[in-house]
């Protein structure tokens, strides 16, 4: 392989501007959505949003409430993006154990822990509020 000429970008999304980048980052985020269909836990995420996202519409009384419904179920799946995102780059540089290493990813896991606790808070309140309080 061979060096880039000098003044050319290492990155050739980055001199891309208008509908040309738009059109190029529309399939890089299309083609992490399908890596990360791969993924049994976003799989499992995003089976639950297709069932989820019609029913924040029959749960939720106001948009405001169908919003925090829907938004705690996709807030879930973008965490879940993400920590899969930081272990691929951990798992690139390297796969010996390092605590640097583990702590990333611990920390990426407890994030996807904080945003589903929220995502059922949000559920569960719901849930209570409509059957209960209807």
């Amino acid at each position: 392989m061979q060096p880039p000429a000098p003044g050319a970008p290492v990155n050739p999304q980055k001199s891309r501007t208008g509908l040309h980048r738009l059109w190029h980052a529309t399939r890089y985020s299309l083609d992490g959505l399908r890596a990360a269909w791969h993924e049994p836990a976003f799989r499992q995420e995003a089976l639950a949003a297709l069932v989820l996202l019609p029913l924040a519409l029959w749960l939720g009384r106001s948009w405001v409430e169908v919003a925090l419904l829907a938004g705690s179920v996709l807030l879930l799946m973008i965490v879940e993006l993400l920590n899969t995102g930081i272990e691929a780059a951990i798992d690139r540089i390297g796969p010996e154990w390092h605590p640097l290493s583990k702590r990333a990813k611990d920390m990426g896991s407890a994030a996807v822990l904080l945003s589903l606790l929220l995502c059922a808070g949000v559920w569960a309140a719901a849930l209570y509020q409509r059957l209960f309080h209807g």
